[in-house]
């Protein structure tokens, strides 16, 4: 079986559809499997061949912990630029290298297309305090470009300017100009508590995190907290992460529709190589084939469903010391 090469993907990657997908995926498979030193070790480590591997929820998914011990690269290229996560004090960030930062806004403004429509339709109003005084976010990367795409020019992001922030989305609303307000949840939360206001057809959407500023909530409460001071009767949710190129949606609740680069697998608690029936409670893992250039097959530390249409539920985090059948992911 031939080794792909990366120009051999990228037209399946934009030709991409669900009857296309498992084939994709699988030809990236063996790709990575090659080009990647650290996922080929990986997988030479667990004894499997990728040329036996026909179904993609088959496929061993690297921990995600590897992005923060390991440069995880698919090719020899330097990176453009560099994506990390948050870390408190004594934490390791994850490092995600990005060969092309268009390849990588492309991929975003197409899913969140496929949900909302073409970003330039609406304004951004972008609330990531945390996310922006560290510089490295994805998020912030994402954020940015919608803001630059949309034709609205009360577009921007909102650092510690909460009453300036009050105004545009009154104007907003009063001119019935499409919108999204975008916030990481702590921000979101100290502002409906400091500025209630009826946002009624304003889009609310949470990212997700404290960020160590708040009591943890879960997402039923988030939404009732929101809800109730931005008089909505439904609160979206963004779901993405530094170690992923690819995004997803959720209208109200936990459910989360993915991208079309993005397919979701659970897997066995104590059996990370054991995927579970739709609807049942497992490990997520993420096929992710914005990935092309670092790794697609991603095992995340969430716990969820995936259901038989596609969509997802993010139940929370896993306790790592759970996990079971590992003990190859170090030498």
């Amino acid at each position: 079986m031939q080794t792909p090469d990366r120009a051999d993907l990228l037209p399946l990657l934009a030709d991409l559809n669900a009857e296309t997908f498992d084939a994709a995926a699988l030809a990236v498979l063996r790709y990575q499997a090659v080009c990647n030193p650290v996922f080929s070790r990986y997988l030479e480590l667990l004894g499997r061949d990728v040329r036996t591997i026909v179904d993609p929820a088959s496929i061993p998914f690297l921990p995600i912990r590897f992005f923060k011990t390991h440069t995880v690269q698919s090719g020899d290229w330097q990176p453009q630029t560099t994506f990390t996560s948050s870390a408190t004090t004594g934490q390791t960030p994850s490092r995600h290298l990005v060969r092309d930062l268009d390849f990588y806004l492309s991929s975003a403004r197409k899913g969140f297309a496929q949900r909302y429509g073409d970003p330039q339709d609406w304004c951004f109003l972008a609330l990531l305090p945390s996310y922006l005084e560290r510089g490295g976010s994805s998020l912030v990367a994402m954020a940015d470009h919608f803001i630059r795409q949309s034709r609205f020019p009360e577009s921007g992001f909102f650092l510690h300017e909460p009453e300036r922030l009050q105004a545009a989305l009154q104007h907003c609303k009063n001119k019935q100009i499409p919108t999204v307000l975008l916030g990481v949840s702590f921000a979101l939360l100290d502002f409906a508590e400091r500025h209630p206001m009826d946002l009624s057809g304003i889009v609310v959407m949470e990212t997700g995190g404290m960020k160590g500023r708040r009591r943890e909530l879960t997402r039923t409460e988030l939404h009732q907290v929101l809800g109730d001071a931005f008089n909505l009767p439904v609160i979206h949710s963004e779901y993405g992460m530094t170690e992923l190129f690819s995004q997803a949606y959720a209208t109200g609740g936990s459910i989360f529709t993915p991208a079309g680069t993005l397919l979701m697998v659970a897997t066995e608690v104590n059996d990370p190589f054991c995927p579970v029936a739709p609807g049942r409670t497992g490990v997520l893992n993420a096929i992710d084939l914005a990935n092309l250039d670092t790794c697609c097959f991603i095992q995340t530390e969430d716990v969820g469903k995936v259901y038989a249409d596609g969509r997802f539920e993010v139940l929370g985090r896993l306790d790592v010391a759970e996990m079971r059948g590992c003990n190859l992911m170090v030498e």
